[in-house]
């Protein structure tokens, strides 16, 4: 697993698990609770302390943290404070199970995820999933989902990615041409070579491929994308392609449009900030105000409001302005 240090979470120095299972037992006992020490203590630690400061929790009063969460706070507070409370190793099983249980498949949270993450981290999802839940994550995903969207969601969750190495150029000049005739210079669209390439290549080799697609055919592979395929299948092909080129930039521009216009998408909103908050949020938040000419901090303020806005503030961790 690839060491990440580009989150704005880090481990709180100096630490007390049970001062801090004491300070929220006192701020949610009794009438009324005082989410101010909620908020500023679960934001300011990281998930590792805060699995620590659980179980001191139970150790100190028989009590379990993340159901007083739950019988204390409301709304979009309440989830975003018991989704910090998650252990990371089973975050993204998690999200992945509720996408596809019950009526309806929420699209948007697998092709976010298995776009997104590394071989090894999809490959640790299908153990966990496997062990929380006994039940195999691709036949569930093979269950809710068809044609080559789901085609490639399975070609992800193979985690077979080419491994980064020399990139060879003989081989690059022939997946561009490839793609070129199986999308721009054919009738109808060979889905099928997109997701094998897309799906397999290393990452270094398809940002050749994309380069060379371009001096090819005169276009962007995502402009391609987007006029030769519709549906669930371009917008997983289009994260893909962004997150080869830039996870960072693929989700500085998740996190915008989970906020622009009318109403926000409080859910993608939390699982992003949560999720890359010890990962890589200070590369997002310097993606994001590159290419949207704000901060990351200003637009939560703008969009967000009360004990909510106050812990995603301090998640984003400052402002870029």
């Amino acid at each position: 697993m690839a060491k990440y240090t580009r989150g704005t979470v880090t481990a709180f120095s100096p630490f007390d698990a049970r001062a801090d299972a004491e300070a929220l037992r006192k701020a949610m006992k009794g009438m009324g609770t005082d989410e101010e020490t909620v908020l500023k203590i679960l934001t300011s630690r990281n998930n590792a302390q805060r699995q620590e400061i659980a179980s001191a929790f139970k150790t100190l009063f028989g009590r379990d943290l993340v159901d007083d969460l739950k019988s204390e706070l409301t709304g979009k507070f309440e989830t975003l404070m018991v989704s910090l409370m998650r252990p990371t190793y089973i975050f993204d099983a998690h999200a992945l199970k509720h996408a596809i249980k019950g009526a309806g498949t929420n699209e948007k949270v697998l092709t976010e995820i298995l776009a997104s993450r590394t071989p090894a981290e999809v490959q640790n999802i299908k153990q966990v999933y496997m062990q929380e839940y006994e039940a195999n994550l691709e036949d569930k995903i093979t269950g809710e989902t068809s044609g080559y969207f789901q085609r490639l969601l399975v070609v992800l969750l193979q985690a077979n990615r080419d491994p980064d190495g020399r990139v060879d150029e003989g081989l690059v000049e022939q997946d561009a041409q490839v793609l070129f005739r199986a999308g721009e210079l054919k009738w109808g669209t060979d889905e099928e070579k997109f997701i094998t390439i897309l799906g397999t290549r290393s990452v270094s080799h398809l940002r050749r491929v994309f380069d060379k697609y371009m001096t090819i055919s005169g276009f962007q592979i995502e402009e391609t994308i987007d006029r030769e395929t519709s549906g669930d299948l371009e917008k997983l092909l289009l994260a893909v392609v962004k997150c080869i080129r830039s996870v960072p930039a693929y989700f500085a521009e998740t996190l915008y449009y989970s906020m622009k216009g009318a109403g926000t998408d409080d859910d993608t909103l939390i699982r992003v900030m949560v999720s890359r908050s010890e990962i890589d949020l200070l590369d997002i938040r310097k993606e994001f105000r590159k290419d949207f000419a704000k901060s990351l901090y200003q637009m939560i303020q703008k969009d967000t409001s009360g004990d909510y806005r106050k812990a995603l503030l301090l998640l984003c961790g400052g402002d870029d302005d």
